[in-house]
């Protein structure tokens, strides 16, 4: 029997063998199991992020149907699924080899319901105290961290030629989720939907009437589907299969503390901004309505990081990633000019269009720092392994097995930017009253990472 009549036809199922870099295999069967597994995967990575962004809808919406929470506790509410999903990547990046991408895409998908019902009914009572509120968006967070084990498990999927366009997908149609929440949570608000299952009608202060529970449930029946699709749809590669002590020594590696640097820069930009741009605008631009455009840029900034590790296979992740900071300095810098202050009424257009830049970008360079690492762990560690006298099996087994849980922890580290660049926003406002000193440490964030990206990767001599 040839190996790759040993690939099942079916998803559901334990792989066996699993050869992506053989052109025979990968033409045949690898492909197609792969790109199967690559969209159930997007699916379900994409209501992760529903979920993760369900304070940003809910949040603005609790003190209108009866609770009394202050503006420090509702901005806490929307930050807190960023904490939490940064230090439940930690341990996320390593849970695909030790239970299977099928079994735990399928069971992380799974558990979002309870946050998700359970906010439903906790909104329509104006009685559930805040410590409530808090533990439920604590729960919203582990709908982040499936960022980690996600991305890690299709890395396992694809050879190193295909790797940057497969995660890019993965990565930039996941993120997607953040603007079909902020886009779809308010017309779901404004309908009865979920009337016969428990969803009752809140009438505001203003006599608007809403359905607030319906922001969380109307992701219930998509989580469903979503999970059943993993489970039976997706498969284990047995190829992936390692212990967690396998698995730590990536903690040792130099490179993985510098492209966790690159990416906090890229994708922590990228949910950062998602986080903090509706609010910064309207305390710059108070007679714009934002929340009819706000969506938009994390839409562009999805779209961007498929795109992002596709240019990054054709023209190089390094290439990409650089010219990338250097388009992100520049733009952040513009943005002291489209701000109002010293007798000038700013310009909310030159605002708007430089933040979809910096949004753009953002997700293109999410895209391609993600390709650099899966390049630059594969590489590294098939090389040491080789040196060291060990078999290309066990190269080969150390090289999927550290970059996957390098895939995951950088990934940690990036979602920490959810949390402070809305609170760097907050406490330059207070401090000055203007967000100038906010962006003064981007700007200096983002040359900083131009000169990392040069001087480690870009040059001749680069390690």
């Amino acid at each position: 029997m040839s190996q790759t009549s040993s690939i099942p036809l079916k998803g559901g199922t334990v792989i066996q063998e699993w050869q992506p870099e053989d052109a025979e295999f990968w033409q045949q069967r690898g492909k197609r199991i792969a790109s199967r597994n690559l969209w159930i995967s997007v699916f379900c990575l994409l209501l992760a992020f529903c979920v993760w962004m369900l304070f940003s809808a809910v949040a603005v919406n609790l003190n209108k149907v009866g609770f009394n929470f202050t503006t420090e506790q509702l901005f806490l509410l929307t930050a807190l699924p960023s904490v939490a999903c940064a230090l439940l990547r930690v341990p996320y990046s390593f849970v695909i080899p030790i239970f299977g991408g099928r079994r735990w895409t399928a069971f992380s998908t799974a558990i979002l319901l309870i946050p998700c019902l359970w906010l439903g009914f906790a909104v329509q009572d104006p009685r559930t105290p805040f410590s409530i509120f808090v533990i439920i968006a604590l729960m919203c967070g582990c709908a982040g961290a499936n960022f980690a084990s996600s991305m890690g498990n299709i890395s396992f999927f694809f050879p190193r030629a295909r790797q940057g366009g497969a995660l890019g997908i993965n990565g930039g149609l996941g993120n997607l989720g953040v603007s079909v929440m902020q886009f779809f949570a308010p017309l779901a608000i404004s309908f009865g939907i979920f009337s016969a299952f428990g969803g009752g009608a809140q009438t505001a202060a203003n006599g608007e009437v809403i359905w607030l529970e319906n922001a969380a449930w109307i992701w219930v029946p998509f989580l469903i589907v979503g999970t059943l699709l993993a489970w039976f749809g997706m498969n284990d590669l047995a190829s992936s299969k390692s212990s967690l002590r396998e698995q730590l020594p990536v903690l040792k590696r130099p490179h993985l503390w510098i492209m966790a640097v690159l990416y906090l820069a890229t994708f922590g930009s990228f949910i950062g901004f998602s986080a903090g741009f509706a609010m910064l605008s309207k305390t710059q631009f108070p007679d714009i309505v934002i929340l009819k455009y706000a969506f938009f840029g994390p839409f562009l900034g999805a779209l961007a990081r498929s795109a992002g590790g596709m240019l990054s296979d054709r023209f190089g992740g390094v290439r990409v990633t650089l010219l990338n900071f250097i388009v992100m300095t520049f733009f952040c810098g513009l943005l002291f000019m489209t701000l109002p202050g010293e007798g000038q009424a700013g310009s909310f257009i030159a605002f708007y269009s430089v933040f979809m830049v910096l949004f753009i970008n953002a997700g293109l360079g999410s895209g391609s720092t993600f390709q650099m690492i899966a390049v630059i762990f594969r590489k590294n560690t098939l090389e040491r392994v080789k040196a060291e006298g060990r078999s290309d099996a066990a190269a080969q087994h150390e090289a999927v097995t550290e970059t996957s849980a390098a895939l995951g922890f950088i990934s940690a580290i990036g979602a920490a930017g959810g949390f402070f660049i809305p609170q760097m926003f907050g406490m330059s406002l207070a401090m000055t009253g203007s967000p100038a000193g906010a962006m003064k440490v981007f700007v200096a964030f983002y040359l900083l990472c131009v000169a990392i990206t040069w001087v480690v990767y870009g040059r001749k001599k680069a390690a």
